[in-house]
């Protein structure tokens, strides 16, 4: 095991999938064919014989799932997720740029703060920008013509036990139930697993939940876009908790098929606009004049609003008992306020934990202790940036972790300091976009030199 949680998640953003197949188990079965049950598929199709994903949408139909009511709003693939799906997908940023998604290198980026352009950061890693759908597609067919994984359209009702170990999933087709067994289950059924309420009545233990309430209001919109390679092809403006505004931020991606995707995200009572004519109003009046000239373009469509009332993580590493022959990654461990585009490159992540936890040659006779210690690094990675940001929101009322004070002050001035600072927001960027680990922003050199960054810009 690595000796500190720095060094576990820079050996999971530098895992690559093995030269040859090296089989350790018989049958996998991923329940679920969300980005996290599909990039599992691809692991385990290094290390199994045959691998079944399970999911109760048709996946050779493409487009977006119903399975995925949030899948037409805006969604961000960050760097280091893309770094991840190139690994895992060979060929994966051409077939993309094939199918209409648009290249988005750091000079093609712009991020405001409260209506301030921050630096721009020249040896920032390159990205992607297209729809969920899009980029869920691509994965599915990369994962579905491995000659060893196979679909099946089924809802999943339940899990096999042989004694202390998972030996299958219990399934529905139409009302004929049907057993699938497999030495590995993987639980990719996202927010709303029902994976607990199977531990707990087959006489297991349920994983403590634990959620922050955010009640995040968003809202998507699409626009029709003239130019074939903008000059810009992602720009995000974040407000402030201190910043007096009913919106929290916005952004705007070049997405396929010649469109603009722009997103609004408020808190609470406040909801961004739902009909046409609010939403291009809030665009060109409360954020910086490129939102108002996508806003300009054509309105494709309907505005698609969608709630996330909390974030929340399940932990299954804390288990005192656990069935071996089972893991859980994706939303279904835990999920985040989604404005801060985690999700994705999460999973990718947690891929990586599955593939580091196969190649050590585990004992699938007992629990998969060493993945969810693996596991645990990169959510609490991602849960200590997401709450720790939720916790300014005025109407976040807790629960607050020890030296929450320091550490929001702290936040704070890196925060500021990545307006003006090449160096600071290189090195937030790298955390931002989950390549390292937030605790290499807490260190003296960092605090010092976002404040004297700041000192200067005052």
């Amino acid at each position: 095991m690595f000796r500190s949680p720095a060094r576990v998640f820079a050996a999971l953003n530098a895992v690559r999938p093995p030269d040859q197949a090296s089989p350790v188990l018989g049958k996998a079965v991923v329940l679920g064919g969300s980005v996290a049950g599909l990039l599992a598929a691809r692991v385990l199709a290094d290390h199994a014989e045959s691998v079944v994903v399970i999911d109760r949408d048709d996946l050779d139909v493409r487009g977006g799932r119903p399975g995925v009511p949030q899948g037409t709003q805006l969604h961000a693939l960050l760097p280091g997720g893309f770094l991840q799906f190139e690994r895992l997908c060979p060929g994966f940023r051409e077939q993309a740029l094939a199918q209409g998604a648009v290249e988005a290198p750091p000079a093609a980026r712009r991020n405001y703060l409260d209506g301030r352009l921050k630096v721009v950061v020249p040896d920032d890693a390159d990205s992607l920008t297209a729809s969920r759908p899009l980029l869920e597609d691509l994965i599915r067919q990369h994962v579905l013509r491995l000659p060893n994984v196979k679909a099946v359209t089924a809802r999943a009702t339940g899990l096999v036990f042989d004694g202390a170990v998972t030996s299958g999933v219990r399934y529905d087709v139409g009302g004929v139930p049907g057993v699938e067994s497999g030495d590995l289950v993987v639980d990719a059924m996202g927010r709303s697993s029902r994976l607990s309420e199977w531990l707990e009545q087959a006489g297991w233990e349920r994983p403590v939940t634990r959620r922050m309430t955010v009640n995040l209001n968003y809202a998507t919109a699409l626009f029709r876009r003239r130019e074939t390679n903008p000059e810009l092809a992602l720009v995000l403006a974040l407000h402030s908790p201190a910043m007096s505004s009913d919106v929290a931020g916005a952004a705007f991606f070049a997405v396929e098929d010649g469109r603009w995707m722009a997103m609004m995200a408020g808190y609470g009572e406040h909801r961004p606009g739902r009909t046409p004519a609010d939403f291009v109003r809030r665009l060109r009046e409360q954020f910086p004049p490129e939102f108002g000239e996508v806003a300009g373009n054509e309105l494709l469509g309907d505005v698609r609003t969608y709630r996330h009332a909390d974030s929340r993580r399940r932990e299954f590493h804390a288990l005192r008992r656990l069935p071996a022959g089972l893991v859980s990654v994706g939303d279904a461990v835990a999920s985040f306020n989604p404005v801060y585009g985690q999700g994705m490159t999460a999973a990718a992540l947690h891929a990586a934990c599955l593939s580091t936890y196969l190649r050590s040659g585990p004992d699938l006779g007992l629990p998969a202790r060493r993945f969810f210690a693996l596991q645990k690094v990169v959510v609490d990675a991602a849960w200590s940036m997401s709450t720790s940001a939720d916790l300014a929101l005025p109407h976040v009322d807790g629960p607050y972790p020890r030296g929450y004070r320091l550490s929001n002050w702290v936040s704070r001035q890196i925060i500021a300091a990545t307006t003006t600072d090449v160096t600071i927001a290189r090195r937030f960027n790298e955390v931002v976009s989950m390549r390292t680990h937030p605790r290499s922003l807490a260190t003296p050199g960092v605090v010092l030199g976002a404040l004297r960054a700041n000192r200067r810009a005052r």
